[in-house]
């Protein structure tokens, strides 16, 4: 064992994407020590499958993150949907059919790109920031100290170095767990996993095909008798996944179940159409139970992100997406903490704020699982001959929203002072605090060169008040501008006005805007977005994470509310 014990402030094991991700962002925010362990190295066959769909509220928090753009370079970008019975006909409104209406988005399509290449992104980006995966690396066992203590590093974690058998002991304020559904944090905090598991097996196999399917580059569904409901997505460089229902009957053909199988099963799952592999990149069989952790943290400083604390099966392709909201939920929270800038018990928030979502999640997860299989639901309670690919796909419509994540929303709770009601109700009732916040086009100054909201709002674990100003005079009331809430490392302010003009300063009487200024588009999308009429303004205080945390009334008083819903931070710069 090496000596003596190393100091950091959070490691994170598991280095797929959520754990990634996790690290990333802490390394960004900067001033805070990082570290993040794998104990696998992978394999070329587990290196490309996996994962594959990132839905656009999930693109839209990478952007946030400055990820997107990189991803969009490599990524196919799937727009089209397509579900053929049977007998190999169209049929309407079935399979992914809700991925062709998700609007009120710049990233209005699926995301498609394998784990292994999403994951060299992410590496890569974080290697910008000084932080690398150290692997192979496993954590071996860990232990907390109790916090009346008042310890800063309660945490002692014992890692073992597999390339040389080396034992290493490292102190930290917060573990977190990313290390999948097996997760050791989670095993050696004896933390439950509940839930139960599934008997379906599901088949993936990807590589590079020749078909004589109608829409070969669109995410479609096979009605398959023989194989349940057939996935066909295509990929990234130009190849496809197929996936499948590995029922008992299918199985019992085969003493052995190798890449020849899963290559034969694919081909007869298709049918009526046909299809020639060229090459596999991968293939597997697995199992998957719809399980979540009953604590998505303990002690206050062991915390649990992704598969590590809910699984389920890729029937909704929700997996990495889930992920990855998990892991910009505690990111930003984590980070505030760390810095002392909050007497709030952000971290409480957490599962508060995940859960909910998790478990309906799970839910829909359990009713698609079953009908992927050509089941009805274990609750059905209607007529016991309908036909599952109707029934499932009105579940997909039913939850298309949700898939997307553009309805992912946190509710306001007694004691969450992140998402608080204000004073401003407006035209748009989906526009609230808990909610999304909409990403709208701008025009910047002068050159009415368009830019998207989001795109300034970077993720940097800061508050962001935007301003929408009046028409009227004062656009903006004299109180917000001689308020203390000055532009700094933790709150910045954008000004938005409702139409064009020669300067911001013009339109606001002479007078600076708060932070940086853009203009509304001439139909003024952006107030009609967010419900805000052009003659009375509002503001809007956004989190990180880019969910709304409060809106108020634009006015002599909206300073007493924009400082009550800061009270609980100490953003003494």
């Amino acid at each position: 064992m090496r000596d003596g014990a190393n100091y950091i402030d959070v490691l994170v094991v598991g280095a797929g994407p959520v754990g990634l991700i996790t690290a990333f962002q802490l390394a960004k925010f900067g001033g805070i020590s990082v570290r993040i362990v794998e104990k696998h190295v992978k394999s070329t066959q587990d290196a490309y499958g996996r994962a594959i769909t990132l839905f656009p509220r999930t693109i839209e928090m990478l952007d946030q993150l400055g990820l997107a753009d990189e991803l969009l370079q490599s990524c196919f970008a799937c727009r089209d949907t397509v579900t053929y019975n049977s007998d190999g006909q169209e049929v309407e409104g079935r399979g992914w059919s809700f991925m062709k209406h998700m609007g009120d988005t710049t990233f209005n399509f699926a995301l498609v790109l394998r784990q292994k290449f999403q994951e060299e992104i992410f590496r890569n980006a974080m290697e910008k920031y000084g932080v690398r995966v150290e692997t192979p690396v496993e954590l071996t066992t860990a232990s907390v100290v109790p916090s009346d203590l008042d310890m800063d590093y309660r945490i002692t974690a014992v890692l073992l170095h597999h390339n040389d058998g080396v034992y290493e002991t490292v102190r930290c304020k917060h573990l977190i767990g990313c290390d999948g559904g097996h997760s050791s944090v989670r095993s050696i905090f004896n933390i439950p996993f509940e839930g139960s598991a599934s008997e379906d097996r599901w088949v993936r196999i990807d590589g590079q095909v020749k078909t004589n399917v109608p829409k070969p580059r669109s995410y479609c569904s096979i009605e398959s008798p023989t194989h349940g409901n057939v996935l066909w997505a295509p990929l990234d460089r130009g190849a496809t996944r197929i996936g499948f229902a590995f029922t008992d009957n299918r199985a019992e053909k085969y003493a052995k179940f190798d890449e020849t199988a899963a290559v034969e099963e694919a081909i007869a799952a298709v049918k009526p159409f046909d299809v020639e592999f060229e090459s596999v990149d991968w293939w597997t069989i697995y199992t998957v139970g719809q399980r979540i952790a009953k604590n998505f943290s303990v002690k206050d400083c062991i915390f649990l992100a992704g598969d590590a604390c809910h699984t389920h099966s890729s029937g909704a392709a929700q997996g990495m997406n889930t992920g990855i909201h998990d892991a910009v939920n505690l990111a930003w929270k984590l980070y505030l903490t760390l810095r002392g800038v909050t007497v709030l018990d952000l971290l409480q928030t957490y599962q508060a704020e995940r859960l909910p979502n998790v478990q309906r999640l799970i839910q829909y997860d359990k009713d698609i699982s079953r009908l992927m299989t050509n089941r009805l639901p274990e609750n059905w309670e209607g007529d016991p001959d309908t036909d599952v690919n109707v029934i499932l796909g009105r579940l997909f419509k039913e939850a298309g929203v949700f898939t997307s994540g553009l309805g992912i929303s946190y509710e306001m709770q007694k004691d969450d002072h992140l998402n608080v009601q204000g004073s401003f109700h407006g035209s748009q009732p989906q526009v609230k605090p808990g909610k999304r916040g909409p990403d709208v086009t701008l025009l910047r100054p002068g050159t009415f060169e368009p830019t998207r909201l989001i795109r300034e709002l970077s993720n940097l674990a800061c508050f962001y008040i935007l301003i929408f100003a009046a028409e009227r005079l004062p656009p903006i009331p004299k109180e917000i501008h001689d308020c203390e809430l000055e532009d700094g490392r933790y709150r910045k302010f954008i000004t938005i006005l409702p139409r064009r003009g020669s300067s911001p300063y013009e339109l606001l009487g002479g007078k600076p805007p708060l932070g940086h200024a853009y203009f509304d588009t001439e139909d003024q999308h952006a107030y009609r977005q967010y419900g805000i009429s052009p003659k009375q303004g509002a503001v809007v205080i956004l989190r990180p994470d880019g969910w709304i945390g409060t809106m108020v009334v634009l006015g002599k008083e909206s300073i007493e509310e924009v400082e009550e819903y800061f009270r609980p931070f100490d953003f003494d710069e």
